[in-house]
Order: C-alpha cells, then structure tokens, then sequence
C-alpha cells in the first residue's frame, strides 16, 4: 500500500479571517492574515446531559477554543446495537460548535468495542501472554487480528464518514486512541507467521536470523512459531524485536484501513495520537501514514527535569514528521489521575508547557479534556473546566492562555531551525530494553535525556530522528546510545565527520545488527575507523563508580559503564583511573583532514562533564543558540523568527535582548531588558539585531 501525500495541518491553521459571529479566526483576537495556533481538548458530549452542551460552546467560545477531539470513545453510544446508530446527538454536537466556530477533530472510535462486540464475538477481545483474555470494563481490549472486530471498526468509520465527511465543522480525522496494545491469541500468532514468511521468505531464513541453535530453538516450519508468550526463563531476544515489528505493523494495517475509508470520502487530513517515547509503535515507520503527526504528553509537574524531557519528547515529535508543524493531541490542565501521588500543575506550568510544545514546532495545543468527568475512571483527571465550574483559578487560566494564543499567528506554518540532530530508533529502544544485557542501569532513552539536556539548556535547537534518516542538513550529530542498527545506518553516520560534520557516539552503541546478532571483532564495529577507537570490553561499575582524569575537562567520577579501548588515531581526552582499566581511553576526538570531528565517550560521565563535551562538539561544528547570553532557569527555543523564553527560577530573571525587541504576550522590553517573573513567558519578536519584528496582532 503507498502511502498518501501528507495533507498537513495548514486547512486547519490557515482558516479565512471570519468566522460565524464575525470574529477573525472565531474569535476576538485572531491573527489578521486567518493564521491561528490551535488551541482545545477532547470533548465528550455523551457524558454529559444536553443542557449542558450549549453552556460548553459558550465557553469554549470565551476561552478561545477552536478544535476539539469528538467521538474516540462513543462507539456504544453511536451504535448501541450491531448495526443500529444513533446519530442525532452528534449531528447536534456538531452544529453547536461549528455554530461557534470550533472545528472538530472527529475520532473513529476503535480504541474501546462496545461490550455487545465481546459478547457476541469473544475473540475481538485481547488475549495476555499468560494465555488470560481480556474482560469487558475498561478499554484497549480488542484484539488487532480478530476479522470481526476489524469489520465492526470498519463499519463505524465508514458510517461516519458518509455522514459527516461534508459537515462544515470537520477539520481532522482521528483513527482510534494511543495505539500500541498487544494481542498474542491464536488469531495473532497465525498473523504473525504470515507476517513472518514476507519477511524472511522461508524457515531457514528465518532460524539462521533468530539464532535458533542457541537452546534447541531451531524451527521445522513457520507453523511451529508462537508470540513471546509466557515462558520459564528468557525470550529469544531476536525473536522479542521482531514481535515488537509484527505488533507495530499489525496496528499499522488496522490504522491503515480506516484511514483509507476517512480518505475515500473525504478531503480532511488524517491522524492519531502518538505517546512520545512509548514502545508500541515504530512512530518512523507510521510517519508516511499520517497526514499529521500528533502527540500525547504528561510531563510530571513536580520533577525538576521535565520541562527538559518534554522539550526531547516535542523534537522526536518533530522529527517524526520530518520537521512539519505537529499537533499535541493532550496534555493535563492540572492534575493526572493515574500517578500515585498526582501533584498538579500551576497554571504558569501550564501556559509554559503549552508555550514550549509550540517553540518545538506545534501548531497546535490540546488538552485532555474539556470538561471533567464525574463518573468513571478519570473522574479525578483535571480538565480545562473543572468540577468547581468556570469561575475558578484553573479556568481563568485557560480562557487567558486562549487569548495569548489567539495573538501568535506569525508563528503558525514556520519550522524549527535545527542544524543538530539526535539519533535513535524503536528497534534500537526495544533491543535496549531487553534483559541478559551486561547492565540493565545503561537505558537507551535516559541516554538519549542526559545528551539532549546540554543541547536544550544552550537553546540549541535538536531534531531527534531515526537511524536511516537523511543527515545531511545537520552539522552536529549526537548518537548517545545505539545498541541496534544496520550497516547502512552505520554507513550513513560515520559519513558525517567525513564530510566536516561533527559526530559524537555514546556507549554501547553499534553493537548488533538489526537480528540482534552481536557483531564480532572490535567494537563499535561500524565506527571503529572512523572514530579512531577499537574497544575489547564492557564492563559495568560498581555503584562507586570510577575516577576519570582529564587535563580537559577536570578530574571527575564515571559511573555504570566502562569500556576497555585502545586509541587507533584518535586523541585521548579523559582516561580511567582506577583498577585494571587505568590508563584506559574513557574520552576520545578524532580530527578528520577535511576538517570533521568524531568523539567517543566510553562512559556515562559527570553530568557536568557532558555538557561541556556537548557544547565543545557543538562549538566544533558552529552550531549554536539563538541568544548569546541566557540566565541561568530560563529555557530558550527559537521557531522561525520568534524566540520563545520560559522562566523555571523561583525569582525574576533579565534577558539581554535586541533594543527594537517586542513580546509578543505583552511583556515590555525595556533598554533591550526582559525582566521575566517566576514562571513567566514570553514570545520575542526581534530578539536580536536585525530580526524582523512582528506586526502587533489584530
């Protein structure tokens, strides 16, 4: 199946200047060229009597709402019996808010079956890998393979689609809710052996990648293969990654279905929400499938890191959709329900979160949800209308975070300057994720965080993209653990330094193929020559960690990891200290000829120690933030021309600015002064010399 030409979020963004009720963009406020940055929720109507329905409108309209979610878990509203739908309270719901002048987003709803599909046909429901089937009760149940759950699904979205594919409200399709769920019954192995035979063509194939003579694994034919089900001790770790493809590809053609009916029927763009780093799907190999790349996140309010974590979750965001503008699908107004102690957001947090979604390439931000259940198991979830009602602290945060976002139009359709990239790829997590591995403390994406948080605190801004991705725009790329990938892969890294480009690689990186296999000889095998390194050893720390010393960087304590590498050509910045390994290369740069850099860190360092290595190799390559001088607890991102400030101290902070600077959420910029409160914001037009300076909005 070819994928569709991505649609993008512009008919949404770009909408004509009026709206019902003569208000640009819908609202008072909006961007004079019809540019808006959207801004809503999910919106479940069917909770809710129909007294309350216009009362919700009338406040979405006030807080500056203009896209909400519908419909991702009605299916046993919309069709209370097989077959039989009930559309009028949709029909109404849908008048009211394009009445009002908020688009909707409208959900297939197959993420949660109705309960009549599992009584009358028990294999839609999910079976664990204990052999236990799901119950009816919650949501997630349905199993990807079962033919009468896909029809079922199949016949909602086209139901609809011809209903509502011409209704003037609609924006975006929606297909189903956080896909990544797991289904190993019968139906499913037999779909993977299917899935099996187009991969490897024949069982020999087959044996000779999972490495079947280890533990008399070897199979007869593909008949004899079953999903990583329950078993006494470890699984073929081949075999683990491969199941992870199956279930991302089998979800995929699920996706893929429905998105073909949406389309058939329909001109309005396509796509489903996403979860950041989660393991269910290979976002990569969706990424052609969606028309817009859509993300959901919950940074945690009361961890110093997260806005640090949420800033990489927005650029792999970004980089999944190759740099287009993206859409944050949901995030908390408050507090989650679902953490065992669910500290609250402030609403400074939640305008600055919202704020940085959109400096890392959203043009979009949404909320789950609008207004806050009573019943069920997110009752206690915070939404953007809480429980109290709309005179409260949270509200008037919302509406006011409504109407700063109605004024940054400019911002809308620009892209995110990145000339340094991240590499990193599901494979590679789901392989490094994996037990019976020298340590289980050397995690792949809390590499990816300790390497990308340098990068983030210089305002550097950092796409984070796969392996096979084109690297040839960027100046600066980072690896920072890669324990999986292909040669080609390989090949197309190690070319960055070789064409002038600054290369940096982390620990345990390259060390299997994309079998699992462990490739023999010298590591890290692909890029021994190019970074000037040949390693022999791992070898995991004890908990006190090592000395390292380095006339560069400043003696300093290593912990988790060490290797045992000899220099081949490149210059040693930091050795180990301490016992057989002393001596050791813990720090390597190789200097190319034409000029391009290539650093080897054997270790996980000091976080200190990191930073200067990362800003040393972005300095190399003439990479850099859009600010010279940043205090200390601010966080800057540049998109476009905007330069966007986000204040995490707990006092004021200044901002050295261009004289002719202006931000654009009011603040005044005195002298070429921003003086930015605890928890303020700002958006900067003409930060610097010769930036251009937006025009005031309308």
């Amino acid at each position: 199946m070819t994928a569709p030409a991505r649609r993008g979020l512009a008919s949404l963004t770009h909408r004509p200047a009026c709206r019902p009720g003569g208000h640009p963009g819908g609202h008072p406020g909006g961007h004079p060229g019809g540019r808006r940055v959207l801004y809503g929720a999910d919106y479940n109507p069917e909770q809710w009597p129909r007294a309350t329905w216009r009362e919700d409108v009338a406040l979405m309209r006030e807080a500056h709402v203009n896209l909400v979610t519908v419909g991702v878990f009605s299916w046993s509203v919309l069709e209370p019996a097989p077959g039989e739908y009930a559309f009028g309270w949709l029909d109404e719901v849908l008048d009211l808010l394009h009445e009002n002048g908020v688009s909707v987003d409208l959900a297939t709803p197959s993420a949660s079956p109705p309960p009549w599909l599992a009584a009358l046909h028990p294999r839609t429901s999910s079976v664990d890998a204990r052999g236990v089937r799901m119950s009816v009760g919650s949501r997630n149940h349905f199993c990807p393979s079962a033919p009468e759950y896909r029809e079922a699904a199949l016949r909602a979205a086209t139901a609809l689609v011809e209903r509502y594919a011409g209704h003037p409200a609609l924006a975006l399709w929606h297909v189903g809710n956080e896909f990544g769920q797991e289904c190993f019954c019968d139906l499913c192995a037999a779909a993977l052996r299917r899935w099996l035979v187009a991969r490897y063509g024949d069982v020999d194939a087959l044996n000779d990648a999972w490495g079947t003579a280890f533990w008399s694994q070897r199979y007869r034919s593909f008949d004899e293969v079953v999903p990583p089900r329950a078993v006494p001790y470890l699984h073929n770790p081949a075999q683990h990654v491969d199941w992870r493809r199956f279930s991302s590809d089998q979800l995929r053609s699920l996706y893929r279905e429905q998105a073909a009916v949406l389309r058939a029927g329909s001109d309005a763009p396509v796509t489903t929400n996403f979860m950041g780093f989660f393991g269910g799907v290979d976002q990569h190999s969706w990424a052609a499938d969606l028309d817009v790349v859509s993300d959901d996140h919950y940074g945690d309010p009361q961890d110093p890191a997260s806005p640090a974590r949420s800033a990489l979750t927005h650029d792999l965001t970004r980089g999944v959709g190759g740099g287009e503008p993206w859409l944050l699908m949901e995030q908390a107004a408050g507090a989650v329900n679902w953490r065992p102690h669910n500290v609250p957001k402030t609403t400074a947090q939640m305008l600055q979160d919202s704020l940085r979604a959109v400096a890392h390439g959203a043009d979009g931000v949404c909320y789950f949800q609008w207004r806050q259940s009573t019943a069920g198991s997110e009752s206690f979830h915070s939404a953007l209308l809480p429980h109290a009602g709309p005179d409260t602290h949270l509200h008037r945060a919302v509406r006011e975070q409504g109407r700063l976002l109605a004024g940054l139009g400019d911002v809308v359709g620009t892209r995110v300057p990145a000339r340094a990239a991240l590499v990193v790829d599901w494979p590679a997590m789901w392989a490094g994720e994996l037990p019976a591995r020298p340590s289980d403390r050397l995690r792949v994406v809390e590499q990816l965080e300790a390497y990308h948080r340098p990068l983030w605190r210089a305002g550097i801004a950092t796409d984070v993209v796969a392996s096979d991705a084109e690297l040839d725009a960027y100046d600066l790329v980072v690896v920072p653990s890669l324990p999986l990938v292909s040669d080609a892969a390989a090949a197309s890294i190690a070319s960055v330094p070789q064409r002038g480009g600054v290369l940096l690689v982390g620990p345990f990186s390259g060390v299997q193929d994309p079998t699992t296999r462990v490739r023999t000889g010298l590591f890290p095998g692909p890029w021994t020559d190019v970074l000037g390194v040949a390693g022999e050893e791992w070898r995991p720390l004890p908990d006190a960690g090592v000395t390292v010393r380095s006339a560069t960087y400043g003696d300093h304590v290593a912990r988790v990891w060490s290797e045992r590498l000899t220099a081949r050509g490149a210059e040693v910045l930091a050795t180990y200290d301490d016992g057989d390994l002393a001596g050791s290369p813990a720090l390597t740069r190789r200097v190319l000829p034409g000029g391009g850099q290539a650093w080897y860190v054997s270790t996980v360092p000091d976080p200190g120690v990191l930073e200067r290595v990362l800003l040393d190799c972005a300095a190399a390559a003439g990479v850099h933030g859009p600010l010279p001088l940043v205090p200390d607890g601010v966080e800057v991102a540049q998109r476009g021309d905007l330069v966007f400030l986000l204040n995490h101290a707990s006092d004021e902070r200044a901002v050295e600015l261009a004289a002719h600077a202006r931000d654009l959420l009011g603040a005044r910029v005195t002298d070429g002064v921003l003086r930015l409160p605890p928890g303020g914001a700002a958006v900067v037009a003409g930060a610097r010399a010769g930036d251009p300076v937006a025009t005031p909005p309308g």
